[in-house]
């Protein structure tokens, strides 16, 4: 998403460190390419968690391509969030073009060159579209809060922190002030137990402590 501040801190990197020997075991037994996401509640740092395992397998020799949940949205941020205040029903999976996302973590899978994929541009409340190019990548990174939910990941990684342990981390992040308000308190905590109910869908925990939980 255009206009997204990403700041990878210590504790994202030592937990993709952490992480990244069953990566390497699992990316080293499959053939073909490999498809990992990375859920959680707003905030917690999946964006910032791609990133660092990103960064991790490239001295492996393994690229990776991020797909961002933000850019498959129905509506861009701002409208969506007008769209939630006349009706906070609307907060939920069905805010996301889950099956488009899906898709294309299937086209990457199958050998796909490249797709073409939505683009949001959060300044201009807008939604474009980018040519992305897979070809040279092994590895697809999809990250965003109901990405557990896809069905075409060899790995789910969770995020358990939740939208009050999150706080800091979005007041740092800020990208408007409608972020913190009490309406977007009720949002979280619709949120929270939704993608709370996710979690056993992962087969890697990141704790709350930035600690690594690996499930066999």
């Amino acid at each position: 998403m255009r206009g997204d501040t990403i700041i990878v801190e210590e504790h994202h990197r030592r937990a993709a460190a952490e992480i990244l020997p069953k990566l390497l075991a699992q990316i080293g037994a499959k053939e073909g390419k490999y498809t990992i996401t990375v859920a959680g509640e707003s905030g917690s740092g999946k964006s910032e968690t791609a990133t660092a395992i990103a960064e991790a397998l490239a001295p492996e020799g393994i690229t990776s391509v991020i797909l961002q949940q933000d850019d498959y949205f129905v509506h861009p941020p701002k409208s969506n969030d007008r769209t939630r205040r006349a009706d906070i029903g609307w907060v939920g999976p069905q805010e996301v073009k889950l099956e488009l996302l899906d898709s294309h973590l299937k086209a990457f899978r199958e050998d796909a060159e490249a797709i073409d994929k939505p683009l949001v541009d959060y300044e201009t409340d807008t939604i474009g579209e980018e040519r992305l190019a897979l070809a040279d990548a092994q590895v697809a990174i999809a990250e965003g809060t109901y990405t557990t939910l896809l069905d075409n990941a060899d790995a789910h990684i969770f995020i358990a922190r939740d939208f009050e342990q999150t706080r800091a981390h979005r007041e740092k992040r800020k990208r408007d002030a409608a972020e913190l308000d009490p309406f977007i308190d009720d949002v979280l905590k619709i949120e929270h137990d939704i993608i709370s109910a996710h979690r056993g869908r992962a087969q890697i925990v990141i704790n709350a402590d930035y600690s690594v939980t690996i499930i066999d």
